[in-house]
């Protein structure tokens, strides 16, 4: 088992103070419920003080006048009524308060997890990431619901039940305060040994929701190639440390929570009565305060054992917090922009000795230099890992790089706003991802600027609307999570029509056409043609008959460009390109094209 990573004391504080922050919105609504619960506090006080005075003024002394008596009996039912409205309000207010933090907590995530770099998805599985959005999250709530109004709850609840003690009897309260540092000691001794624990439960939770969500995203090739029972093996592997952790946290629970605090509680009562005992050697003992004290014991010990028993979810929600945390902190957040009024208005992209690697160590891209004039196509052809998708990354800003400028109409593409660039580049990749909704959902995604008749224009445009139109609701059609209901062909025509949709100033295709059969290719080719007419296009192909009209064919060979040319050019250089050709289309083919 890996070691997990523990927290200091001072690391502690911080992650609690942080997670105390976000009461700050709520100020008004906070004193509110404290008000509430000090009233409900001083019910639970002045209730066995009542009975006390009952004792020991009426039936102590056969003082049986009923005035006194009845008021006696109204005051203390008054009072536990009013203690159960009180309770109510105040239990209702903290709940609300601790629900809207958590909603906040869970957009800020959301919001994060939007913001970060592409470098971070590549590092940390998605299975984790759900988990931390998630799980983590949720245990937090639990913290902020459960944890966060017991301690405040025992801590109003504790001070007044030694206010009511040492009224009644300084020097028996003086003893009882013997408790308290046991009481810390026991708490300190808890959370240190649980944080290792609760980290480790964390961890494995989070590794088994990895390994689900990619047992899901990858179903069709785990029983295409028979790896059920690899998986299996591994889910169980993972489950199994995940299970020992939690019987570490159960033993754990079982020693330094509930029996412990019990010891203490009888302890506490043998102190009391052996007081008492030797009191009554002395001088008369009333029975109403030795009644108001074991009851005061009896209620400083509840809200200890609600402390108690809640400490193992304050421990999981740290460790959560921490990790939630961690994922806000994240520096690795998408490449800034200036924000600045700059426009993309004639598309002429320039990439100027641009040099780039993934892990800093690495370069899959060295020197890369060319211009795409606007209205014109350059083709990225090369084998796999040539690093013809990292200058598509890098186009679309994906990805920061340090070396070398990319230029757009003559300025630096750092210089653009996000939008600007989100609404001036349209990509189109080589798996299309369609999200739950309708076909006019995932075309118009959400621009409300665009109308229906816009949707079914864009459709039309790139001959989609041939199977649309076959389908019983046509454009209201249920897509079902990415897609999977359409063939592959479908969702890449689908694709096709939300990028010309916004109709963009830059074309940007992946390998858009490696995905559809050769039919489908002919039929949309001649869309193409009008897609890229009037816009600067860069597009990767794998198939070399796809791009044979573009002005500049680029050849990349391990992150360099080792040729350049149009179609014809690079055939007769008969170098890389040309082998590829001859690969893709046979030498008869080369033969009679030459010819």
């Amino acid at each position: 088992m890996d070691k997990q990573p523990t927290f200091s004391r001072k690391e502690q504080s911080a992650i609690i103070r942080r997670l105390l922050r976000y009461l700050l919105p709520h100020k008004k609504a906070v004193v509110l419920a404290l008000l509430l619960l000090g009233l409900t506090v001083l019910g639970a006080v002045l209730g066995p003080y009542i009975i006390k005075v009952f004792l020991d003024d009426h039936v102590a002394v056969g003082n049986f006048e009923k005035g006194p008596i009845v008021f006696l009996a109204v005051s203390y039912m008054t009072i536990q009524l009013l203690n159960v409205v009180i309770s109510y309000f105040q239990h209702l207010k903290f709940q609300e308060i601790a629900l809207k933090i958590i909603q906040q907590l869970r957009i800020d995530v959301f919001s994060k997890i939007h913001q970060l770099g592409m470098r971070y998805f590549d590092q940390v599985p998605a299975g984790s990431i759900v988990s931390r959005a998630t799980n983590d999250t949720e245990a937090i709530k639990d913290m902020y619901v459960g944890v966060l109004i017991t301690f405040v709850q025992a801590g109003f609840l504790i001070i007044g039940v030694y206010i009511a003690m040492f009224l009644l009897n300084p020097m028996l309260a003086a003893f009882a305060l013997v408790l308290l540092p046991i009481i810390i000691y026991i708490i300190y001794l808890y959370r240190k040994h649980s944080s290792v624990v609760y980290m480790e439960m964390r961890e494995k939770l989070s590794e088994l929701n990895a390994k689900l969500a990619e047992s899901l995203s990858g179903m069709s090739i785990v029983q295409a190639f028979h790896q059920e029972k690899r998986f299996n093996d591994e889910f169980d592997g993972i489950n199994n440390k995940h299970y020992v952790a939690m019987m570490n946290n159960t033993k754990l629970n079982s020693l330094l929570l509930r029996p412990v605090v019990d010891l203490v509680y009888f302890a506490a009562i043998m102190l009391v009565l052996y007081y008492f005992g030797q009191t009554s050697l002395q001088t008369a003992v009333e029975v109403g305060v030795v009644y108001a004290f074991i009851t005061y014991i009896n209620r400083f010990f509840d809200p200890i054992n609600q402390v108690m028993e809640r400490l193992a979810i304050f421990q999981q929600a740290l460790v959560a917090a921490s990790r939630v945390f961690k994922l806000l902190d994240e520096e690795e957040v998408e490449p800034a922009q200036l924000n600045s009024a700059a426009k993309i208005s004639n598309g002429l992209i320039e990439f100027k000795d641009v040099t780039f690697s993934y892990d800093n160590q690495k370069d899959v891209l060295k020197n890369i230099s060319f211009t795409v004039n606007p209205g014109e196509t350059v083709a990225l052809v090369g084998h796999t890992g040539s690093g013809k998708s990292s200058i598509i990354n890098l186009l679309m800003r994906f990805y920061e790089f340090e070396k070398g400028d990319i230029m757009i109409d003559g300025q630096s593409i750092k210089s653009f706003s996000q939008q600007e660039i989100r609404e001036k580049m349209g990509l189109v990749l080589q798996d299309p991802f369609l999200f739950y909704g309708t076909i006019a959902s995932n075309i118009r995604l959400h621009n409300h600027t665009l109308t229906t008749a816009d949707v079914q224009a864009a459709a039309e445009f790139v001959q989609a609307d041939q199977f649309i139109d076959t389908l019983p609701e046509k454009y209201e059609q249920k897509v079902t999570e990415r897609g999977s209901t359409f063939s592959s062909g479908q969702r890449q025509l689908i694709a096709f029509a939300r990028t010309i949709a916004t109709n963009p100033k830059v074309l940007v295709l992946d390998e858009a056409t490696a995905a559809i059969d050769t039919e489908t290719e002919v039929a949309i080719q001649h869309s193409l043609e009008k897609m890229r007419k009037g816009r600067t296009t860069i597009a990767i192909a794998h198939r070399l008959s796809t791009i044979q009209d573009a002005e500049q064919i680029l050849v990349l060979h391990q992150g360099e460009i080792k040729e350049r040319g149009t179609h014809q050019e690079l055939l007769a250089q008969k170098g890389l390109y040309h082998k590829m050709y001859l690969l893709q289309n046979g030498v008869e083919n080369l033969s009679r094209i030459e010819a």
